[in-house]
């Protein structure tokens, strides 16, 4: 165990993955009892992401999700990682963060993304195109401002006449997961900052930088937070941890050929397939870049790059056909970094994302 890991929360985002052989509402139940299973390993928050349209995703619908794993928890803080904000009406989103944070108070992250449907068709479906991206700045100010209420003006950054119930004067935090310019979003916001942690390193840490530099205080956060999410697998031996990331790599590169998220297959079965020339490089390409080891040498690249980005907390985003060996690679990184389970009661929030 190293010091400055020991010292940074971890926390998990499980994005609802079909697995061969089940379908999406097994997808969903695993997800529930996974952050069951989260919580009792001592991890700060249990997030959840939104997908339209993707075969190989269960989780289309964040806030009803995060609504049953609220429910299935009694510590652990539950969010979205994340809504994204262009695919919604920010006072719809304002309403339904209401309504959760009324009900599982002191416990609920309000994590908000750029992107919207990945497919033409999917974005008609919903009402949008690929434009809609460039108003979430506009969009984050007015979500932000059902919760703050005035008394003479009503709530800020809300159109006039309009208020979001229950949302009003309820304290939700919010964080922005930086695609593009979303980490300098956040810096003008004043907004804890997600970003992902391992593909251009460079490109993370100038962003980072970037970041800090122009982060102006406001009322959700008087300093810079940095979240990494990364993806994390712990094995008894290299190996082991290896075929942990074996079915997503090759879920993604199979998506770059053919345009499908399919289920995850079983690692053996990956291993056992006859690959394009295409389907080979994108596959190989996926499996690399990641945090995989022995406990040992995990916890040294996470020493390193929390020593190089300064990060404030991270956020495991690892995605695997078998549960028990997933969950077994989060207990062992529970171990390594000593997360405490002890110290993360609803009623203390992290400290410098949520004051």
């Amino acid at each position: 165990m190293t010091s400055r890991l020991a010292a940074t929360p971890l926390s998990v985002l499980d994005r609802s993955r079909t697995r061969e052989g089940y379908d999406g509402p097994t997808a969903l139940r695993d997800t529930v009892r996974f952050a069951r299973r989260i919580e009792r390993l001592g991890y700060r928050r249990f997030w959840v992401s939104e997908h339209h349209g993707v075969p190989g995703v269960a989780g289309s619908a964040p806030t009803v999700l995060a609504a049953a794993v609220a429910a299935a928890t009694s510590r652990i803080r539950v969010g979205t990682g994340g809504v994204m904000l262009p695919n919604h009406q920010p006072m719809v989103v304002a309403e339904q963060f209401g309504v959760l944070a009324s009900l599982f108070p002191g416990r609920i992250d309000m994590g908000l993304g750029r992107s919207v449907g990945f497919t033409e068709p999917i974005r008609r479906a919903l009402g949008r195109d690929a434009s809609d991206a460039e108003a979430f700045e506009e969009r984050l100010a007015e979500l932000l401002g059902f919760f703050r209420v005035e008394e003479e003006h009503g709530q800020e950054d809300a159109p006039p006449g309009v208020r979001a119930h229950p949302a009003d004067g309820l304290r939700v935090p919010a964080y922005v997961l930086a695609t593009g310019e979303g980490a300098d979003i956040a810096a003008r916001a004043g907004l804890p900052l997600v970003i992902a942690a391992v593909r251009g390193r460079d490109r993370m840490l100038a962003a980072v930088e970037r970041y800090r530099r122009d982060f102006s205080p406001s009322p959700a956060s008087q300093r810079p937070y940095v979240i990494l999410s990364s993806t994390v697998a712990v094995g008894a031996t290299e190996e082991e941890a290896r075929r942990l990331l074996v079915s997503e790599a090759w879920s993604l590169a199979y998506s770059r050929v053919h345009g499908v998220f399919p289920p995850l297959l079983p690692a053996e079965r990956v291993e056992s397939l006859t690959m394009t020339a295409r389907e080979r490089t994108f596959y190989e390409s996926a499996m690399e870049g990641h945090v995989a080891g022995t406990g040992e040498r995990v916890a040294l690249e996470l020493e390193s790059l929390l020593g190089e980005s300064a990060a404030d907390e991270i956020l495991i985003t690892t995605s695997a056909y078998d549960r028990d060996a997933l969950l077994d690679s989060y207990q062992e990184l529970a171990r390594i970094a000593g997360a405490d389970g002890a110290a993360l009661t609803p009623d203390e929030p992290p400290t410098g994302a949520d004051t």
